[in-house]
């Protein structure tokens, strides 16, 4: 297939955290709120002329300074972006909110915030630290709210004098529609027999609209679906569909490295993929904008900190349905390595998958940058590859 016309530019955006979008926003005088986890609602961060940014690390080495302060035993991903915050890599952000998603996370942020790493000359700069829900339930709803109003709409209207009414919530949600929507068009043709994009590409894409100011990648998501609705696919099939689900995703490298092991990666059901994460917020104008933005949040939630029964066994029916839309001939679980939550996570969900659902399962933990393990990576995602296509042979794969 001939080459998206945008993907060189986005794969050189992505290689920085301050990347060329956000440069730009801020000097039209905007501000960035940066966030670290999938479970704070994007669309508060984006009210007026702030913009959200997921923190990243990208081409991370060295984590020996975050190590000294966090130790060795907390997940790769928190230590990643504390090295990057020491390094002065996020001193373009105007304001940190960072949630209880994780132990692991809220120490990172934190160790940011003691050690100051941000916010240097600018006196409106802030950081806070919101409780969420670990139920799917209206109560979970309620602290939701409540600390969306005073962790994010509070700091947003008195330190930079943003409008944070129910009318600009519900515009905010309307941007953010606007680019889950064009996500999932582009996505759903990972569905076809012979797809026309890869899920590198898509990755691409998607991890874009998580680390860029959203409006200013309207105008490249709307080309390249017109571009991807008239490509031409390539004639011949992967050796197997896989979908991947896991935790912090935001290394394109690994995805890329699935698919040079003959691997189509068709469904993304990680923290920077768009499944859910880029589902589109129905809102009604019986309710307050604000309240259904924090359901959507809570209902939909597919992270393992929430712990109610009926989201433990859902996760795994999600990844399930799928699994099936999606024509995945098996299912990769992947951690990073140390990363708590997803760990008890991937072990029951590799179980589940496999014995209850009949899916073949690829279980792995990670390093946040997959150069530093590519070769053990590589070696058993190719067996994982071989063992699919000799499952077809004999007729017992899905």
């Amino acid at each position: 297939m001939r080459d998206l016309k945008h993907l060189g530019y986005l794969e050189d955006l992505l290689q920085e955290a301050n990347n060329e979008l956000i440069q730009k926003a801020k000097r039209d005088g905007r501000v960035c709120i940066a966030s670290v986890c999938e479970n704070i609602p994007e669309p508060l961060l984006n009210l007026g002329n702030a913009f959200s940014v997921r923190l990243t690390a990208p081409n991370t080495g060295s984590m020996d300074i975050a190590t000294y302060y966090m130790t060795g035993l907390l997940c790769e991903t928190s230590r990643a972006l504390l090295e990057r915050a020491i390094e002065g890599g996020f001193n373009f952000a105007d304001g940190v909110v960072s949630p209880d998603g994780c132990t692991m996370i809220n120490r990172c942020v934190e160790n940011m915030e003691l050690l100051q790493t941000m916010g240097k000359g600018n006196e409106h700069f802030f950081i806070e630290f919101m409780e969420i829900p670990l139920k799917g339930d209206d109560n979970g709803v309620g602290l939701l709210v409540k600390q969306c109003a005073n962790h994010i709409l509070k700091p947003l209207k008195e330190n930079y004098g943003i409008d944070t009414s129910d009318a600009a919530i519900r515009q905010a949600v309307g941007v953010h529609n606007h680019v889950c929507e064009l996500i999932r068009e582009i996505g759903d043709f990972r569905k076809e027999e012979y797809p026309r994009i890869t899920g590198y590409e898509f990755h691409i894409l998607t991890l874009a609209t998580y680390v860029c100011p959203k409006d200013l990648l309207i105008p490249i998501l709307e080309e390249t679906l017109e571009e991807v609705r008239n490509r031409e696919p390539e004639p011949a099939k992967a050796r197997a569909r896989v979908m991947v689900v896991g935790s912090e995703g935001d290394d394109s490298g690994f995805i890329k490295l699935i698919e040079e092991c003959g691997a189509f990666v068709c469904a993304d059901r990680f923290c920077f993929g768009s499944l859910p994460g880029r589902n589109p917020i129905s809102l009604n104008d019986d309710e307050d904008a604000l309240t259904q933005v924090c359901a959507h949040y809570t209902y939909s939630c597919q992270c393992p900190r929430m712990m109610n029964m009926a989201k433990v066994y859902g996760r795994k029916q999600y990844v399930a349905e799928l699994a099936k839309e999606y024509n995945a001939d098996g299912i990769l679980y992947d951690q990073i390595k140390f990363c708590d939550p997803w760990a008890y996570e991937r072990m029951l969900g590799s179980y589940m998958l496999r014995e209850d659902y009949g899916y073949p399962v690829l279980s792995v933990d990670r390093p946040y940058n997959i150069k530093s393990s590519a070769g053990q990576m590589r070696t058993r995602v190719q067996a994982f590859v071989e063992s699919i296509e000799l499952k077809k042979l004999q007729g017992g794969a899905k």
